[in-house]
């Protein structure tokens, strides 16, 4: 099943469990944040990735560039574990890893969340790809993908016991967009994926053929 599919069967779940007020709320806050326009800023294909070390889930920091020199890879943001869009996403990629090995690339997941939760959402998805901690936020800044979330959205998130200030150890209530990209060995971006909608994810399969197409 393609994971456009999966998402859609889970968002018309989740609707009727959650409720219309609450479905309105979130529809509301991503048309704000498409409204507000920072996608228009965010990094797009032909820029250079941003050049930066993070931490992976065992607290080893590794750079991005250092990664590359082993070949292109297939980078996706994702908010956090506790976020079940970005479970399922992060699933259908380690469906989706030996044909992206086969295309000789590589697969890494990063999101805001400290190495420690990192290493739990790895475990609780069965997942054997790299994830890296972006601490701080500081790589989604430099993608313009970082975003302060509303009070509306606050809320609820503390409603639904979502405490991402402690959770990613920044003591901030911040998130990125959702993004995915292809990189070629130089960092160069060859494909950007970003949709301030977090129900909305590329398809593996349009990753892996950008990146076949680097051979």
């Amino acid at each position: 099943m393609r994971l456009s599919a999966q998402l859609d069967s889970f968002q018309a779940r989740w609707r009727a469990s959650a409720g219309q007020d609450i479905a309105n709320t979130i529809s509301q806050d991503n048309a704000r944040l498409l409204a507000s326009g920072m996608i228009e800023h965010t990094l797009k294909a032909g820029d250079p990735f941003p050049d930066l070390a993070l931490s992976d889930a065992s607290g080893q920091r590794l750079r991005i560039y250092d990664l590359l020199a082993k070949g292109p890879a297939i980078i996706t943001f994702y908010r956090g574990g506790w976020c079940p869009y970005c479970s399922l996403e992060l699933r259908a990629y380690q469906d989706a890893l030996a044909e992206i090995q086969a295309a000789g690339g590589q697969l890494i997941a990063i999101s805001p969340e400290t190495p420690e939760h990192s290493a739990d959402t790895a475990q609780s998805n069965a997942l054997s790809f790299t994830l890296l901690s972006d601490a701080g936020g500081q790589l989604a800044a430099a993608l313009g993908i970082r975003f302060e979330m509303a009070a509306p959205i606050i809320r609820l998130y503390q409603q639904f016991g979502h405490d991402l200030p402690q959770h990613n150890g920044d003591g901030k209530w911040s998130l990125p967009i959702p993004a995915s990209y292809v990189l070629d060995r130089a960092g160069l971006i060859r494909l950007a994926f970003v949709d301030p909608d977090y129900r909305q994810r590329l398809e593996p399969a349009e990753a892996i053929k950008a990146l076949q197409g680097l051979a």
